[in-house]
């Protein structure tokens, strides 16, 4: 065996008690010098989940509209036809309905 010039044993512990020392020293310094780069990453990606949060949150505002559009349209329909329907007689109650052409004709002139 050869031995070598350097003790290996007092280099381990002469490494071992600087590192208890310098571990948290390097731990607060990066703590502090690393803090404001941290946040200002936070609050990157809390801005980029906030815009899309806020696009998803109009694209859903934009569908409810075209939604509510849609149904106006069809009552607006129905509305209309139930109106056409009145105006047709098409119901056994002849509340405010008119009389179709052809018997108005017929009774007046037939009679």
């Amino acid at each position: 065996m050869q031995i070598l010039p350097i003790d290996i044993v007092a280099l381990v512990a002469s490494i071992l008690g600087i590192s208890i020392v310098l571990v948290p020293v390097i731990g607060l310094t990066a703590r502090f010098a690393m803090g404001p780069v941290v946040e200002a990453l936070s609050k990157l990606f809390e801005g980029r989940n906030a815009d899309e949060t806020v696009r998803l949150l109009e694209r859903r505002l934009e569908l409810q509209e075209q939604e509510i559009a849609m149904l106006s349209q069809s009552v607006r329909q129905l509305a209309e036809g139930r109106e056409f329907d009145r105006q047709l007689g098409g119901g056994e109650q002849g509340q405010g309905r008119l009389p179709p052409s052809g018997d108005a004709a017929g009774a007046a002139g037939g009679g």
